[in-house]
């Protein structure tokens, strides 16, 4: 009799412990790292609220089933491996980059921990990834190849002003990804024969207001601003000095033309972010990041603001205002 009690009483805690750990494997909370190279903490922008509502989409709820913690570099480029660093050290089940900087420092400070990308120039190129089709390692994501928006980009500027002969681009110099940018659109202006005027800046405050005098010291009759986490923390004054000095402006982020930029060709971010976040949900289900292509994206959006037309005294050509996927009165 002893000897079955005894039994029993293995068998019970044996289905116990089962039963716990079940509990404890379902109580798991995944925990995603997000470095944002230019968001700023107390207004994390549209790009980040497209990943954390695609993730809703799928069922997770931030701080239930998923905790994201998020780093914001807030522009300063210098911050970025450290806030990299950082979430490695915190054994994330994921990380979520999206600028040179942060997918160069992700590389150098994990080979295991799945890191899912957003980059604008060609990770094969750049040794980021082995192939698109089979990335290998631990890195994945989407791929805005700029390089052909760049080109686009140009003629449609081009088909706005048509007179136009000489370009200013304004472009951090700090910036690997904005002197590969600088040197498409070099490529792209000499072949259409039109000047290229070097704007360039540096640091996180840089002198923009410096930038603008020279431009129309050389009288560039436009202005390029290239996309990058210091500039992207400036649309505003951007967009303001180039109202100011009347000069037809371009950019590669949306937020420009939401401040009163008068034109904006880019992909569409928001878009790229939340296929990060099916990305990630495939990482948690088990997908290894060496088995998931990177996905080259080639959807790019035209926006134009009106608004900035009129008080610069621009005409946009019936023509390019049927071309624009939004159009900002």
């Amino acid at each position: 009799m002893k000897k079955i009690f005894g039994l029993l009483l293995i068998l019970v805690t044996l289905v116990a412990g089962a039963a716990v750990a079940d509990a404890q494997q379902a109580a798991k909370v995944s925990r995603i790292g997000f470095v944002s190279s230019s968001g700023d903490p107390r207004a994390p922008g549209p790009l980040v609220e497209a990943f954390r509502q695609r993730l809703r989409d799928l069922g997770y709820i931030e701080g239930k089933n998923i905790l994201v913690e998020y780093r914001h570099a807030e522009g300063k480029l210098d911050r970025i491996p450290g806030l990299v660093a950082e979430l490695v050290r915190m054994k994330v089940d994921a990380l979520v980059v999206s600028s040179v900087p942060a997918i160069r420092a992700a590389r150098r400070e994990t080979k295991t921990i799945p890191v899912v990308m957003v980059i604008s120039v060609d990770p094969v190129a750049t040794g980021i990834v082995d192939s698109l089709a089979r990335p290998g390692g631990n890195i994945t994501g989407i791929a805005s190849l700029a390089r052909d928006l760049r080109e686009k980009g140009l003629d449609v500027l081009r088909g706005m002003v048509p007179e136009i002969s000489r370009i200013g681009v304004l472009w951090n110099a700090d910036g690997r990804a904005s002197a590969v940018a600088f040197k498409e659109y070099q490529a792209a202006t000499r072949a259409k024969k039109i000047k290229l005027q070097s704007l360039e800046v540096r640091g996180s405050t840089p002198d923009l207001e410096g930038a603008f005098k020279a431009a129309v010291k050389e009288r560039a009759g436009a202005l390029i601003t290239v996309s990058n986490p210091v500039l992207a923390r400036y649309p505003k004054r951007i967009a303001e000095l180039a109202i100011k000095n009347r000069l037809p402006s371009m950019s590669e982020r949306s937020e420009y033309v939401e401040a009163g930029g008068l034109m904006d060709y880019s992909a569409d971010y928001a878009e790229n972010f939340r296929h990060v976040a099916a990305y990630v949900d495939k990482i948690l289900k088990g997908t290894k990041p060496a088995d998931l292509p990177v996905e080259k994206q080639n959807k790019f959006e035209l926006v134009i603001n009106l608004k900035t037309a009129k008080q610069i005294g621009l005409t946009i050509p019936p023509e390019v205002l049927m071309r624009a996927d939004k159009v900002i009165k």
